[in-house]
């Protein structure tokens, strides 16, 4: 019965996805080209089997799944966008440092890039009050460790192959 359970919570998961995909591509500036199609494909199976990974370890309820994954999903596209402006403001303080700028200009930057740093790591805070209506405590510290988990695992996946851990190797 539990492996029913958690069947079904994969599939509500790879469902919840869906919506988001679609999504992300624009957000990553996927466009119509092979390289492009390769990207999509790439981040579409990252986020499949990254949903998973997150339900299997965390062992949600198909009634906890239906509830968890829109919260999760959403709290996803926050992350998304405050990591962009923390890519933004690092990219700037590179290009400063990089041009010698006084440090007048160089606090300033480093002001902006750890306010967006603060405003990117706030987002699971805000999150933990919305997920506790909907899943234990229990769950939403696995959570925590099985996206950690799951981080490493593409990491460790990149070093053994060469670029993307999705791509064929030859």
């Amino acid at each position: 019965m539990k492996r029913i359970y958690r069947i079904i919570s994969i599939a509500v998961a790879v469902l919840a996805l869906s919506a988001v995909s679609a999504s992300a591509q624009n957000n990553f500036g996927f466009g119509g080209n092979q390289q492009g199609r390769n990207a999509s494909a790439w981040m579409d199976k990252m986020k499949s089997d990254k949903i998973a990974f997150l339900s299997s370890e965390m062992g949600l309820t198909p009634n906890e799944a239906e509830k968890f994954w829109p919260i999760y999903n959403q709290a996803e596209k926050e992350k998304e966008s405050t990591m962009g402006e923390v890519m933004k403001a690092y990219m700037e303080l590179e290009k400063a440092v990089d041009a010698k700028k006084s440090d007048k200009e160089l606090t300033s930057l480093m002001e902006k890039y750890l306010k967006a740093q603060k405003t990117s790591n706030e987002v699971d805070s805000k999150y933990v009050e919305k997920y506790k209506k909907v899943i234990p405590s229990e769950k939403i510290a696995k959570l925590f460790v099985a996206e950690e988990k799951f981080r490493r695992n593409q990491i460790m996946r990149l070093h053994r192959g060469n670029g993307n851990p999705y791509q064929p190797q030859r």
